[in-house]
């Protein structure tokens, strides 16, 4: 990383974190909102589902119009988007007749400011020099791990000190965050991945096989992380019968810690490591991790679990979008946004059926959990796939040098 791009780096980081609040700050708050506006926990629950929807409409439109607007004017609008949104979690729910619609009014505009956040920072990260950038792309992941075990903490905290009826002042203070973060966009070097007019149109991009393998990576990837990072809580409080401070702790955070070790461990020791073998490894390790919570009958091996689970499932987003990107390099901004399209797609649905899967076994968790050992399943294959064809790949440009030589 160059001194002239530190800021770059900085102001992405930040943007990690602030998606990370995005996500996590709403879902500590479902019980109060429940208690102090009479919202059923059904229609709560409506709640994320409008952050993954906005999110995938966003990343879709950022295929298509991010590089007529430009970087800067998407990725500062993000920013601005996300502390608008945030603080208005604390204002828009008394200003509307029914407080439901404020909370998703201000879910859905920093959800907007998320899905920019999403699509672009990764690109931008790519597009700054760098010695090893499946590094630099694992790294700028593991912010986001950061943020989520940073918000669930200091929330915590802050309720445990000040109480949960001051949940306005912390979102006022969460947004500040991203407030900063737009000086940081404004100044700091932006360059693109790809020269204007020069990358893949999405039409292009979906005539590659190795896109669609990219695609069921990234599907499969969001389905393993937010099928297990969104039902450890529940299972740490029915299985290990913990309170629900405890479960949200040793369970989705330490999730995302495990998680967050991963990428840091990547974006460190990257050079000395062979990506596609690391997520193969890592693959395996996620099935297992299933294979572990899902069938065991002793409820204390889901802790370890659990845990492994998020350490495995750090490396399959990142390096899905390295290696895309190593292997499409003009593929540009609509390669970013659908490769973020398609593990948000994931995110979205692997929850769902692991929470079908339950409901229709009794409510048994650990059913739902079995069926869910699909997506690594799948994803440990489709990695196979990808080795064969870097192994092809490696081999034709061997015959090809060959040739040469000849000649």
């Amino acid at each position: 990383m160059t001194d002239t791009y530190q800021r770059t780096f900085l102001a992405c980081y930040l943007g990690f974190v602030t998606q990370a609040i995005a996500a996590n700050f709403a879902p500590l708050l479902y019980l109060t909102f429940h208690n102090s506006y009479q919202i059923s926990l059904e229609k709560l629950a409506l709640i994320s589902s409008v952050l993954f929807l906005t999110q995938l409409v966003v990343d879709f439109l950022c295929a298509r119009f991010a590089d007529q607007i430009g970087y800067r004017a998407c990725v500062v609008s993000s920013q601005i988007l996300s502390a608008a949104g945030l603080a208005g979690l604390a204002v828009l729910p008394e200003v509307f007749s029914d407080p439901f619609t404020g909370l998703l009014v201000s879910t859905a505009i920093y959800a907007t400011g998320s899905g920019l956040t999403e699509v672009l920072c990764s690109p931008i990260v790519e597009a700054c020099p760098s010695r090893h950038k499946e590094a630099a792309m694992s790294l700028l992941h593991s912010f986001y791990c950061w943020g989520s075990v940073g918000i669930v903490l200091l929330s915590t905290l802050f309720f445990s000190v000040f109480g949960v009826e001051n949940w306005r002042i912390l979102a006022c203070i969460w947004a500040i965050i991203p407030l900063v973060n737009v000086y940081n966009f404004t100044v700091c070097p932006i360059e693109h991945p790809v020269e204007t007019g020069k990358s893949m149109t999405i039409g292009k991009l979906l005539k590659l096989p190795l896109f669609w393998l990219a695609i069921l990576l990234m599907i499969c990837a969001g389905a393993s992380e937010l099928s297990m990072a969104q039902w450890a809580s529940l299972f740490m409080e029915s299985s290990l019968h913990v309170s629900k401070s405890m479960g949200d702790i040793s369970g989705p955070c330490m999730f995302a810690a495990t998680m967050g070790i991963s990428r840091a461990i990547y974006g460190k020791y990257g050079d000395r490591l062979e990506l596609t073998r690391f997520m193969m490894t890592s693959g395996c390790l996620c099935l297992l991790c299933y294979l572990a919570v899902s069938l065991s009958s002793t409820p204390w091996l889901g802790l370890p679990g659990c845990m492994l689970c998020g350490f495995s499932v750090g490396i399959l987003w990142p390096g899905s979008i390295s290696i895309c990107s190593e292997h499409i390099p003009t593929g540009g901004t609509a390669m970013f946004a659908l490769l973020a399209m398609a593990g948000d797609l994931g995110g979205a649905i692997g929850p769902g059926i692991v929470g079908s899967a339950a409901g229709r076994a009794g409510n048994d968790i650990q059913a739902g959990l079995r069926a869910g050992s699909i997506f690594p399943l799948v994803l440990v294959a489709a990695i196979a796939l990808l080795i064969v064809f870097q192994r092809k790949r490696s081999t034709g440009r061997l015959r090809a040098v060959g040739q040469t030589r000849a000649r």
